[in-house]
């Protein structure tokens, strides 16, 4: 198990090339053999703009944009200001608002933990008979697209991609979604 004061690799960094941006990404140990490159769109204006336009060039046409409440709010919101679609969030708790919340559960490999995603019909009865483009940040063990995928599914949407910056690991081998550059993983 990691100790807190392991987890940050203070000197360790990746250089990454992506939308016609470098910027260098800080490894974090997510275990005693692992570490990631964190990549934080969190603050970084130029980087969001530059990855809503160049995704939005790769994805096929679509009627809302929905992402999990997480890194890549900033995105989808970037990208749904430039497309002129909505973007919908996949909340991580229910809110009063919501109305007769759907769930899905999720194990990401930056949590570490089972997270919980819910969707109120007030968000997701818009998605029946849509075409839904599904946003992250990352994807890698495709856990956060999977349960964002059960809740549009329940409410009849067409998903037509998923789609993220970056495919991390052996997600960069996978066919089935739409991504800008590959972000690896360090085995110790």
């Amino acid at each position: 198990m990691i100790t807190p004061d392991l987890k940050r690799n203070e000197n360790e960094y990746y250089e990454l090339h992506i939308a016609g941006l470098t910027r260098q990404l800080q490894k974090f140990a997510v275990s005693d053999t692992l570490d990631i490159a964190a990549f934080i769109l969190f603050g970084d204006v130029e980087l969001v703009e530059r990855c809503a336009e160049e995704l939005l060039k790769k994805v096929p046409e679509f009627d809302y944009i929905v992402t999990p409440e997480a890194k890549s709010i900033p995105l989808a919101y970037e990208m749904s200001r430039q497309s002129g679609k909505k973007y919908i969030v996949a909340r991580k708790g229910v809110k009063v608002y919501m109305d007769r919340p759907e769930k899905a559960e999720v194990r990401s490999i930056t949590t570490q933990r089972v997270q919980t995603l819910y969707l109120g019909h007030e968000d997701g009865d818009l998605l029946t008979g849509k075409r839904v483009l599904v946003v992250d940040d990352v994807i890698s063990t495709g856990e956060s697209m999977k349960a964002v995928q059960l809740l549009v599914e329940r409410f009849g949407a067409n998903i037509v991609a998923f789609c993220a910056p970056l495919a991390e690991g052996d997600a960069a081998d996978r066919d089935d979604i739409i991504f800008l550059e590959k972000l690896p993983l360090f085995f110790k």
